[in-house]
């Protein structure tokens, strides 16, 4: 870029440079001398304030313009400008880094924000706004400054709320009737936001398409009901809206469909999978890349270590979304043992199938580590897998690298850094708190009871991990350190037990729930 000085004595054309009038000028002469046009604004500001400077530099700064303008040309400075205009507005637009979906822009519990605070003061970060929720442990999808999440009120109806990010004040709600109970009453899952639409599923196999302008449903359907579901599950309905290209996909989990692909703009069904193998648990589907091809991710419930479910019956109800008694998960009469399934994405067509590990409550869906691996991990004993999904002469087959029980994630799945695992592996019937494995298998450390984290939610963001004990509620920031644990930062935010829901972040500001409310709480 050329400087030039303002000086009685320099000469008013730059002397290294071909001096070419504007119709002579070659494509390579165009430029954007900004010094030259921020020391135009300098001297506007300085006889603005009073401060003139001699006749004769007034004159030199007139002579300067009229080269500026030959220079450039008025083609090229409306260039400049529009350059300038694109690169604010580029600026302003990422403003509101999004949050869309369950786990994140990529689904996978991480962000790529950058500047968190490390620490903080003695009471705590600060606490943007705090909005009034039913039970639940469904979390917030964020997109341009605005909070959508699905809410549950006692046992009658599901309720969509849109929140301004900014002032915790609601904008907007849509309520539907959704009767029945399932153990641990409110709501599963968060909503998942495409361009101005966005797509929820209620504790009962409500799925709605929301138009985000009109704030009114696009279409609606049941997961459950729709393909056969009788009983709901103990412990509901629990999806999270997948999208991928024009497809919206759910798991059904009935007799009659596995997974289901909706097309988003309209609810007809695209394709229904077969019945899985297994029983009915409550993972929703994911997307994996395998040899270059993605393909979809379901892991059924199994029978091994004993029913699905003990104790608690849901309450009273109808059926199929309508009330009725809440089954077991694992209620099924149909098999015993579920698995780990990858199936085409276009159709639902199984491509392999990986049996090796069982859980009778599978909440978790599986964690990409690279090269084809998957690892899983589950509560209730299951303890945790890893293996390889290979494509060999147009097929592919899955084999098992190990199985550990010194691992094993109950509500949320793990989070992979710098070649090992982390999870809260606090379960119904171990306290191991926070864990850490490489992804070979070895146990490098875990916290125990102190801190518990029982199943309270976790992501990574940078270098720094984001956790709620989901017992006590305490906000956590950790570093990250197959050494040992490292404690950066806590505090005491939350007021009730079972601190489940899954966590958000956007702009630096967090979102963490409990059984009664949403807080928003500025992390950077």
């Amino acid at each position: 870029m050329d400087t030039w000085s303002i000086g009685k004595n320099e000469p008013k054309t730059n002397p290294n440079k071909a001096n070419f009038t504007s119709a002579q000028r070659p494509a390579t002469a165009v430029r954007c001398p900004m010094s030259q046009i921020t020391c135009l604004w300098q001297l506007k500001f300085m006889a603005l304030s009073g401060i003139m400077p001699p006749v004769n530099r007034l004159r030199e700064v007139s002579n300067r313009k009229r080269q500026i303008d030959d220079i450039l040309g008025v083609k090229s400075m409306k260039r400049c400008f529009l350059l300038i205009f694109l690169i604010t507005m580029l600026g302003f637009c990422n403003v509101w880094a999004d949050w869309p979906q369950h786990l994140g822009p990529n689904r996978n519990a991480t962000s790529d924000e950058k500047g968190l605070l490390r620490s903080w003061p003695p009471d705590g970060p600060k606490v943007l706004w705090t909005f009034e929720l039913g039970a639940g442990y469904g979390g917030g999808a964020i997109s341009k400054g605005k909070v959508y999440l699905l809410d549950r009120v006692g046992s009658k109806q599901d309720v969509f709320r849109c929140i301004d990010f900014n002032s915790g004040k609601e904008l907007w709600s849509f309520t539907y009737d959704a009767p029945g109970r399932v153990s641990h009453e409110g709501s599963r899952s968060t909503p998942a936001i495409d361009g101005k639409y966005v797509y929820t599923c209620g504790s009962f196999g409500h799925v709605y398409c929301f138009d985000l302008n009109t704030h009114k449903p696009v279409w609606n359907k049941n997961v459950w009901t729709d393909f056969g579901g009788e009983k709901i599950p103990m412990w509901g309905i629990c999806q999270n809206p997948l999208i991928y290209g024009d497809l919206l996909i759910l798991a059904s989990q009935t007799k009659e469909a596995g997974v289901v692909a909706y097309d988003k703009t309209n609810g007809t069904v695209k394709w229904a999978s077969k019945a899985l193998p297994g029983r009915t648990g409550y993972v929703s589907p994911a997307v994996v890349n395998i040899d270059g091809q993605d393909q979809l991710v379901m892991i059924t419930a199994g029978g091994r270590g004993g029913r699905g479910g003990r104790g608690g019956r849901g309450g009273r109800g109808g059926r199929g979304g309508r009330g009725g008694r809440s089954a077991p998960a694992g209620s099924d009469s149909e098999g015993t043992d579920g698995g780990v399934f990858g199936m085409d994405i276009k159709d639902g067509s199984t491509l392999w199938t990986y049996k090796g590990w069982q859980c009778r409550i599978p909440i978790n869906n599986v964690t990409p580590v690279g090269d084809g691996r998957l690892f899983i991990s589950g509560g209730y004993m299951a303890g945790s897998a890893m293996f390889k999904v290979t494509r060999k002469d147009g097929s592919y087959v899955a084999k098992e690298l190990y199985t550990t029980q010194d691992f094993g994630t109950h509500v949320h799945p793990s989070i992979l850094y710098k070649g090992h695992l982390y999870g809260h592996g606090t379960t119904n019937s171990r306290r191991d708190g926070l864990t850490c494995m490489s992804v070979d298998g070895k146990l490098k450390w875990k916290t125990g009871r102190e801190p518990l984290f029982d199943k309270g939610g976790f992501i990574l963001v940078g270098d720094l991990m984001l956790s709620v004990d989901g017992r006590d509620g305490i906000l956590y920031i950790i570093e990250p350190n197959s050494e040992g644990f490292k404690k950066l930062a806590s505090a005491d935010l939350l007021d009730t037990k079972e601190c489940w829901g899954q966590l958000s972040l956007a702009d630096g500001k967090l979102l963490i729930r409990d059984q009664k409310q949403m807080k928003c709480v500025a992390v950077r």
